[in-house]
C-alpha cells in the first residue's frame, strides 16, 4: 500500500525541499527522499502537512474535486460577533473568488505547543480561538477570510485533513502510515450555515498539545 507521512510543520518552515535563503525547509523535518507535499501550508502557519511519494495518492489528496475537509484552529484578534461568524459560514467574497460555505464555531483556547516566535498581542484588544473547517485550500484562504470578516488571524494551526489528524505530533515530528486508496472516504463539504452535510467527517475537539482523534487506517512507522 502507498505510504503517507503525517508531519506537524513548524512555524517558519517553507513547504519545499530545495534550499531557501531565509527559511528552513521540509528537509529539516523529513529526512526521507522521494516524497512531496500533497497540498501546501503557509510558511507562517503550523500543523498537519501530508507528504507522499505515490503520485496517485498525492493526486487523490490534493485534487480539489475530492473536497477533503481541512480543519484549522485559528486564533483571531477581536471578539467575534454573530454576524461575523455567519459571514464566514455562508461564504466570503475575497474579490478574486467567493469561498464555499464553511463550518465555524468558537472554541476554548487549545493547549498547544508554544509558538516560536510567540504571537504578538495588543493588550487593549481581546482575542479568541475559532475552529474553521473548509473544503477548499486556496492561497492564504483562512487568513483572508478572517481578515475580511474583521477578525485578523494571529495564529493558525491545521489539525486535520480529511480522516488524518495531528494525533499528538509535536512540531517537527512525523509519522508514516500505510493507506489504501480504496479505503479513503469521499468527504463532503459543509452545508449552508456551517452545518455538515450527511456523512461529513466531524471535526476533532480541542485537546491537550494538539491531541485529536486517531486515524483508523494508521499503522505508525518512523519515516
Amino acid at each position: 500500500m502507498p505510504q503517507l507521512i503525517l508531519l506537524n510543520k513548524p512555524y517558519g518552515v517553507i513547504c519545499q525541499f530545495s534550499e531557501h535563503p531565509t527559511h528552513p525547509t521540509l528537509k529539516s523535518c523529513v529526512a526521507q527522499s522521494g516524497v512531496y507535499p500533497a497540498g501546501r501550508l503557509d510558511t507562517d502557519s503550523e500543523g498537519l502537512l501530508l507528504l507522499t511519494g505515490d503520485g496517485a495518492l498525492q493526486h487523490r489528496i490534493a485534487d480539489p474535486r475530492w473536497k477533503l475537509p481541512k480543519t484549522y484552529w485559528v486564533q483571531v484578534e477581536g471578539e467575534p460577533k454573530v454576524e461575523q461568524l455567519e459571514m464566514l459560514r455562508q461564504g466570503v467574497d475575497l474579490g478574486d473568488f467567493v469561498t464555499q460555505p464553511a463550518q465555524v464555531r468558537r472554541i476554548d483556547s487549545p493547549e498547544l505547543w508554544p509558538r516560536n516566535p510567540p504571537v504578538r498581542f495588543r493588550k487593549t484588544v481581546p482575542d479568541c480561538w475559532l475552529e474553521i473547517i473548509i473544503s477548499e485550500g486556496k492561497n492564504r484562504q483562512v487568513r483572508r477570510m478572517t481578515a475580511k470578516a474583521g477578525l485578523p488571524t494571529l495564529r493558525l494551526v491545521r489539525v486535520a485533513i480529511g480522516p488524518w489528524a495531528l494525533d499528538g505530533l509535536l512540531p517537527g515530528e512525523a509519522r508514516a502510515i500505510e493507506v489504501s486508496l480504496q479505503d479513503l472516504p469521499r468527504a463532503q463539504s459543509a452545508g449552508r450555515g456551517g452545518k455538515p452535510r450527511p456523512n461529513a467527517p466531524q471535526a476533532p475537539s480541542p485537546g491537550k498539545a494538539g491531541k485529536t482523534p486517531s486515524f483508523r487506517f494508521a499503522r505508525g512507522k518512523k519515516p
